[in-house]
C-alpha cells in the first residue's frame, strides 16, 4: 500500500527530530498511529499535505480563538514584518499590548512579555520566591504549567498523555521544593499550610484545568486558595495560559471573581505567534530586574510581530457579543454530544467552560487527576480515529481540551455532530463485539 505524504514526512522527520516532532503530544502516542502534517489553515479548517480537509477543534492547542489566518491578524503581522521582525529594543507595540493586558485582566497592574507559557510560569515562580524569600511551591496533580523542572511533577498535558510517571532529569532537591496536592481539595491545602506556612512561596493553579481534559474548580476552591495564601503571606499564581482571553476577556479570574497576586498568560494573547506574559501586583512586579533584584530576560521578548498579532486579536475580542456568540456555538456542540451519548447509553462525562470542553469516557464526575484518569482512553482513541476519517480533527489525547473559534459555523457544528453520532455508534458496537 502506497504511503501518504504525511507518513513519508513523519518517517523522514524521525531521522532528524526526536520522535519526529517538536512537542511530544503531536506524535499521536495517546491515540496510536501517525500524525498528519499540516500545510494550511483557513477559518475553522486545516488542510494536510495530502489535500485532506478537517474541521479543527485543536486550533494550535487553543490560541486561535479567531480561527486560522484571520484577516485582521494577518494584515497586522504583514505590516509589522515590513518594518522589521525584531530589534531587541523597546517598541511602541509592546507598550500598547501591555496596556491592553492591564486593562483586561482584573489583577494585573504591571506585565512583562516573554516568548512562551513555560517561560512565563518559570519566571513567575522565580519572582514569587524572590518576593517572599521562601523556597517551596504548591501545585496540583494534573495541572500542567510548562516543562520547567519544579513543575513537571505529576503534571498534565503530554506528561499525562504519555504516562511518564516521574520527572527524569529533575534533581531531588528541586522536586523536594514542590508540594503536590489533589486539585479541588481545599482541606489538603489547609493541612499543608499548617505544617509549612513559613516555607511556601506560592500556590500555582490552573483556575480551570485544561491539561487533564477540562476540569472546573469546585465552588469555594479558588476562593479558599485566595484566603489561605493571603493569611500565610504566600503568592497566589493563576496559570491562565489557556484560560486567559479564552473563557472571558478578563480570563478565569474575571469569570469566577477571584483575583490572584500573579497571572501567567500565553496562547490567545499571541494570536498564533509564540508569546507569553506574566503580570500582577505592582509591588511584586517591581522586584523584577531592572527595577528589582529578581533577574529575567529574553532576546525575543516583546518582539513586534508577536505583539502585533496579539493586539489585532484582542481588538477583535473586544467587539460586542464576541464571547456570547462563541459560547452559543460551544453550547450547541455540547448539548448535541450529550444527546447522542445519552441515547447510545455510553458512559460519559462532558466538562466545559466557555469555548473549551472535553468528552471523558467515564461515568464518574471528573473533578481531579484521579477521576480524569478513570476515562477509558482506548475508547477515546477509537473515537478520535473515526472522527478523523470523517474530516473532524480532535486533540490526539484524551487529556487535552477541545476548543472552538469564532470561525466555526453552525454548519461545522452540525457536521461534527453527525460525524460524532456515526463514530460513537461504531465505538459502542466495538465494545459489544
Amino acid at each position: 500500500m502506497e504511503r501518504s505524504k504525511s507518513q513519508w514526512l513523519f518517517s523522514e522527520a524521525q531521522k532528524y527530530i526526536p520522535g519526529g516532532v517538536n512537542s511530544p503530544v503531536r506524535a499521536y502516542k495517546g491515540v496510536g498511529g501517525e500524525p498528519l502534517f499540516i500545510k494550511q489553515g483557513k477559518g475553522s479548517k486545516i488542510f494536510d499535505v495530502d489535500g485532506n480537509s478537517f474541521i479543527d477543534y485543536v486550533l494550535s492547542w487553543g490560541p486561535l480563538i479567531l480561527g486560522h489566518a484571520h484577516p485582521e491578524v494577518l494584515r497586522s503581522v504583514r505590516e509589522t514584518i515590513e518594518a522589521g521582525m525584531s530589534f531587541g529594543a523597546p517598541t511602541e507595540l509592546e507598550l500598547e499590548l501591555a496596556k491592553m493586558v492591564v486593562e483586561a485582566v482584573p489583577s494585573v497592574e504591571m506585565v512583562r512579555m516573554v516568548s512562551s507559557g513555560t517561560e512565563a510560569v518559570m519566571s513567575a515562580i522565580r519572582l514569587a520566591r524572590g518576593f517572599t524569600g521562601r523556597d517551596k511551591i504548591v501545585k496540583f496533580e494534573g495541572c500542567y504549567h510548562g516543562h520547567s523542572d519544579s513543575l513537571l511533577i505529576k503534571a498534565g498535558s503530554g506528561v499525562l498523555t504519555l504516562g511518564i510517571p516521574g520527572t527524569p532529569g529533575v534533581t531531588r532537591g528541586t522536586a523536594q521544593d514542590t508540594i503536590l496536592l489533589p486539585y479541588n481539595n481545599l482541606e489538603a491545602v489547609k493541612e499543608v499550610f499548617e505544617k509549612h506556612s513559613e516555607e511556601i512561596a506560592a500556590v500555582i493553579v490552573e483556575p480551570v484545568a485544561g491539561n487533564m481534559g477540562v476540569v472546573l474548580p469546585k465552588p469555594g476552591f479558588l476562593e479558599g486558595l485566595r484566603e489561605l495564601t493571603s493569611k500565610y503571606g504566600s503568592v497566589l499564581i493563576f496559570d491562565e495560559v489557556i484560560t486567559g482571553f479564552r473563557v472571558s476577556y478578563g480570563g478565569a479570574q474575571e469569570l469566577f471573581g477571584v483575583q490572584p497576586d500573579l497571572t501567567t498568560l500565553g496562547k490567545v494573547l499571541g494570536g498564533g505567534m509564540p508569546v507569553g506574559a506574566f503580570g500582577g501586583k505592582k509591588e511584586i512586579m517591581e522586584k523584577i530586574a531592572p527595577t528589582g533584584p529578581v533577574y529575567q530576560a529574553g532576546t525575543l521578548s516583546g518582539n513586534p510581530v508577536a505583539m502585533a498579532a496579539g493586539i489585532a486579536t484582542l481588538k477583535v475580542l473586544q467587539k460586542p457579543g464576541f464571547y456570547s456568540t462563541i459560547e452559543e456555538k460551544a453550547k450547541r456542540l455540547r448539548e448535541g454530544l450529550t444527546s447522542i451519548l445519552r441515547e447510545l447509553d455510553l458512559g460519559y462525562t462532558i466538562n466545559s467552560c466557555g469555548s473549551m470542553m472535553c468528552l471523558f469516557f467515564t461515568e464518574e464526575e471528573v473533578i481531579d487527576f484521579r477521576s480524569a484518569s478513570t476515562s477509558k482512553t482506548e475508547l477515546y482513541s477509537k473515537y478520535f480515529w473515526k472522527m478523523m476519517e470523517q474530516g473532524v480533527y480532535l486533540a490526539p489525547s484524551q487529556f487535552e481540551a477541545a476548543f472552538l473559534s469564532i470561525a466555526h459555523t453552525t454548519e461545522d457544528i452540525d457536521f461534527t455532530l453527525e460525524a460524532a453520532e456515526r463514530s460513537l455508534r461504531e465505538v459502542k458496537i466495538g465494545i459489544k463485539s
